[in-house]
Parts: structure tokens; C-alpha cells; sequence
């Protein structure tokens, strides 16, 4: 069951306050909690994607020792490459068959307990900036709770442009 329409406004609301500060680390600890209070989540990743559009380097983890800070994945030329980076659509994977489907490190996914994962595309004026991933156990995610995620993203737009420029 999704939180409240209330407790969702409130959420949002801490959020906005968060980005009025300008501070970015604030800002993703502020969006991990959110999308954890709002969806659940076991790991929070924030990746950017790199020129080219071959690569994704992860920025922001829950998980420093299985996805560190900095680590690059080839994920352009593959079919969730397709989907997230050159159409910008979310990937919403529910089960371990979506995860083998959509990711080559689906084996150090499942050793961490995780089996769903949902994907949403950071979008500034048409252009993708990167992704948020967050993964939880198998069959925890569906279309309500991509729903409530893709809300989420557009606080970080600016953060997102910010890395890009500046990193860390």
C-alpha cells in the first residue's frame, strides 16, 4: 500500500525545501529518503550518462562496496540502454528475469538480495542527463510505485546539470 496522498505532499514538500538550500549531497540524502519512505528501496544509485550516451557512471550509492562511487557500466549498447538512454523511458523490472534481461551484473544484483528494480530518466530540455535506480527484493516494484518515483526526479534536474558541470 502507497503512502497517503498527504504524506506524499508532505514528502515532496522536505524535498523542496532540501533544493531551495542548494545543497547537492543534502539533496540526494533528502531524495534516498523520500524514495524510501515513498516506494522502499534496499539500494539508491545515481548515475550520470556519459558523452556518447555508451556509458553510465554511478555519482551517489547506498552501497559504496557493490557499486562504488565513480564505477562506470556500458549500458548504451544494450536493450535497457535502448529504453532509458535513447528513448528516456523508465525501466520498471519486477523480477529476476527483468533484472537478467536489463542488466550484465545481474548476478552480484541477486547475491544482494535484490530482484526488482525501477529506472527513471533525468531529463533537461530533452536532453538525459542520467538515472536514479533503485532496487529492492523481487516483485516489490510495479506501475503505482514507477509512478511515484518518476515524480521524484525532476528535484534533481538542477543537481544533475550541477555534476555534469562540477562533479562531486
Amino acid at each position: 500500500m502507497s503512502p497517503s496522498a498527504q504524506t506524499q505532499l508532505d514528502i515532496l514538500d522536505r524535498l523542496a525545501d532540501v533544493l531551495a538550500n542548494g545543497d547537492r549531497s543534502a539533496l540526494y540524502g533528502a531524495v534516498d529518503a523520500a524514495l524510501a519512505e515513498l516506494v522502499g528501496h534496499k539500494l539508491f544509485t545515481l548515475l550520470l550518462v556519459l558523452p556518447g550516451g555508451k556509458e553510465v557512471q554511478r555519482f551517489w550509492s547506498t552501497n559504496e562496496t557493490a557499486y562504488p562511487f565513480s564505477g562506470r557500466k556500458p549500458m548504451g549498447d544494450t536493450p535497457w540502454g535502448d529504453l532509458v538512454i535513447k528513448r528516456h523511458q523508465p525501466f520498471l523490472g519486477r523480477d529476476m528475469d527483468a533484472i537478467r534481461w536489463a542488466f550484465f551484473d545481474h548476478e552480484l544484483i541477486a547475491s544482494l538480495g535484490l530482484g526488482s528494480a525501477i529506472n527513471v530518466p533525468i531529463i533537461s530540455r530533452k536532453t538525459l542527463l542520467g538515472t536514479i535506480a533503485i532496487l529492492d527484493a523481487e516483485h516489490h516494484y510495479d506501475e503505482e510505485k514507477l509512478a511515484i518515483a518518476m515524480r521524484v526526479a525532476p528535484y534533481l534536474v538542477d543537481a544533475f546539470r550541477a555534476e555534469i558541470a562540477e562533479p562531486g
